[in-house]
């Protein structure tokens, strides 16, 4: 492989030495040689920095030392900001490539595309267990993807950050106002800036699936869910709910956190208004039972399409 594509890993650390192994032996086993490693650490003592010293003879790192800690994704952007490399290549410290070619792979879809942003496909491997179940883009879902951003509110196709490649133009940074709606709300941001991204149809890296994830330890809570997507769908707009991707969305984000009206949501809104359509939304649900469309899915989809089909020709705003 010729050494014309350097890469920047960018690792956001903490804590975890186990995890952080782990990655740092996939990463010195890579047959693709022309890269760095970003590490930055978040963790409260200095027992990571023991380790990176055991891999400074294997391969290139940059270690820098959070005080104060950031969090995340300010952690992620830290490691960004200071990427030298041509390409920046996220890697959460408990996600790991699939094989010792999984670089190589992205280096040689860098050099044959014009695109700044590139996804493998990946594996979520149950950490407890070792379970695997892998997801590669189908060529229709990377049809509608590279239509509309938006559709990434059915199903987000990319996955994790860690499956990422994205060109280093120091323009793509995740905001930080954000956990829950993090990753897909800088896809979007970074399909509608830099146009059409390039699919590579293999599983390059496998996603540690722990109770350590941030997702998982914000699934259902109101007040982290509630605040996130209406700030997103405050900055997309409420013209982005004439994609019925995201209507849907939104309809099952009431029905699933069990909003039973309009004024449950203000004590998470810091006084802004709640959109007329979303108040519709919940509104519906509760008159036509939103535990029978909790528990039959094609009836909730039925409602869902009848209110999203009026508010499409005007008849409710």
């Amino acid at each position: 492989m010729s050494a014309e594509i350097k890469i920047s890993i960018c690792i956001p650390a903490y804590k975890n030495e186990t995890y952080l192994k782990r990655l740092l032996d996939s990463i010195a086993d890579q047959s693709f040689r022309d890269f760095e490693v970003v590490i930055t650490d978040d963790s409260p003592d200095n027992s990571l920095f023991s380790i990176v010293e055991l891999y400074k003879e294997r391969i290139k790192i940059e270690y820098f030392k959070n005080q104060p800690a950031l969090g995340s994704p300010a952690n992620w952007n830290a490691g960004i900001s200071k990427a030298k490399g041509e390409w920046v290549k996220i890697m959460h410290d408990d996600d790991w490539f699939a094989d010792n070619n999984s670089l190589a792979e992205f280096a040689k879809a860098a050099k044959q595309t014009s695109a700044d942003f590139l996804f493998s496909g990946f594996a979520n491997v149950d950490l407890k267990n070792g379970d695997e179940k892998r997801f590669v883009i189908n060529g229709f879902h990377e049809w509608m993807l590279k239509r509309n951003p938006l559709y990434l509110f059915r199903t987000n196709y990319i996955g994790h950050p860690s499956t990422t490649l994205i060109r280093n133009t120091k323009q793509y940074f995740f905001d930080e106002k954000t956990k829950w709606v993090v990753d897909f709300d800088f896809y979007i941001r970074v399909l509608r800036s830099c146009g059409p991204f390039y699919a590579i149809k293999k599983p390059l890296i496998n996603i540690g699936m722990g109770d350590e994830q941030i997702t998982k330890a914000v699934f259902r809570q109101r007040e982290v869910e509630i605040p996130e997507n209406l700030y997103l769908l405050n900055k997309l707009g409420e013209r982005s709910l004439n994609n019925v991707f995201v209507f849907d969305y939104y309809w099952r984000l009431m029905r699933n956190l069990k909003i039973t009206s309009a004024e449950e949501l203000k004590e998470f809104l810091h006084d802004k208004q709640v959109p007329a359509i979303i108040s519709k939304m919940i509104w519906l649900q509760q008159k036509l039972g939103i535990e029978l469309m909790k528990k039959v899915g094609i009836y909730s989809k039925f409602c869902m399409s009848m209110l999203y089909a009026s508010y499409r020709i005007g008849l409710v705003k």
